[in-house]
């Protein structure tokens, strides 16, 4: 190997070993599989990207207050296979949400399915493949 490839590998190691890369989190660790919620308001935001799709929904509640809940969505390539499109979740679209919440307590969970306003149950994640759909 000439001295240039070497010197090139190194640096490209080294950058490769600085670059921070955000840990993936474990689904029992991270959500609560023994306290599903079911929350229905209108979407706000929708971002496809890797490794996750994810949306928030202003829940409107009996007091009239409205809170904002942010949800996880399996990999776009995932979601596409389960009959979802990057056109499913439109802002303003009034949606019902199965999902599992964080254990940390914050308005985060992971969704198990969402009702489309045209009636439509869309299916996200392997948890329905473990009973958790309603």
């Amino acid at each position: 190997m000439s001295l240039h490839t070497v010197l090139i590998t190194a640096a490209v190691s080294f950058i490769a070993a600085t670059v921070d890369v955000p840990a993936h989190h474990s689904f029992t660790a991270a959500f609560d599989a023994k306290a599903p919620v079911v929350l229905t308001g209108v979407v706000t935001r929708v971002e496809w990207a890797n490794p996750h799709v994810l949306f928030s929904i202003d829940e409107t509640a009996s007091s009239g207050g409205a809170t904002t809940w942010s949800f996880e969505l399996g990999a776009p390539s995932v979601l596409l296979q389960r009959g979802w499109r990057r056109t499913s979740l439109k802002l303003g679209d009034i949606v019902t949400v199965d999902g599992l919440p964080a254990r940390d307590g914050t308005n985060y969970a992971r969704v198990v399915s969402v009702t489309l306003g045209s009636g439509q149950v869309v299916f996200a994640n392997d948890a329905t493949n473990r009973g958790l759909t309603r």
